[in-house]
């Protein structure tokens, strides 16, 4: 069965993803654009999608160990993860704090979870630039993918600035929670501590 599955992935080009990555946009801002509260119902959308896509980068190497193998859609998937993080601080600097830097500056003293939310990003920046044949040349495989290991901990960030802005913990909020510690543990107990952390 996972053979099969396989040998269907491999006909699908890897671009296809930046494609598919068009859905989750538009899903969040054409009914956004007409909620009762558009500027939360996009802001709120593109920053869970992010957190959605984040996770599920990280699901391609533990599903590889079980025998289906997505790791030739892992790099544009994070990309397109980067994206909607870009997207959602996009959201929340224009059409919500409308770049009133004054009010913006103060914002992130009082509100812990943007801080949070903010180091996540920063922390995915290097790693998309990276995110090509060009960089895994000049800085090597090893380094590359130490660099690379900050993944678990811009997602993990990530989590949390999601679980604080929600603060109301749903089934949804609970199962992706569930889902990136699941993945955690079982990343730890296979290749140790260590194959989470620069190392």
């Amino acid at each position: 069965m996972l053979d099969t599955i396989n040998r269907a992935l491999r006909r699908i080009p890897a671009w296809m993803i930046y494609v598919l990555g068009i859905a989750p946009f538009l899903i969040v801002v054409i009914p956004g654009l007409a909620a009762t509260d558009p500027v939360r119902a996009i802001e709120w959308g593109l920053g869970l999608w992010a957190v959605r896509l984040l996770i599920a980068t990280l699901f391609v190497t533990p599903l590889r160990w079980v025998g289906l193998n997505l790791l030739r859609f892992r790099r544009q998937l994070g990309l397109v993860a980067f994206a909607y993080v870009v997207l959602h601080f996009t959201a929340w600097l224009t059409i919500d704090m409308g770049l009133r830097w004054g009010q913006i500056i103060p914002d992130l003293y009082k509100r812990w979870y943007i801080l949070i939310g903010m180091t996540s990003l920063l922390l995915l920046i290097p790693l998309a630039i990276t995110s090509n044949n060009y960089w895994i040349k000049r800085m090597g495989a090893r380094n590359w993918n130490r660099l690379h290991k900050l993944a678990y901990l811009a997602t993990g960030l990530a989590m949390v600035h999601f679980l604080m802005v929600g603060k109301v913990y749903t089934t949804e909020v609970l199962t992706y929670a569930v889902l990136l510690a699941a993945l955690l543990a079982v990343r730890v107990a296979r290749n140790g501590p260590r194959s989470l952390v620069w190392a």
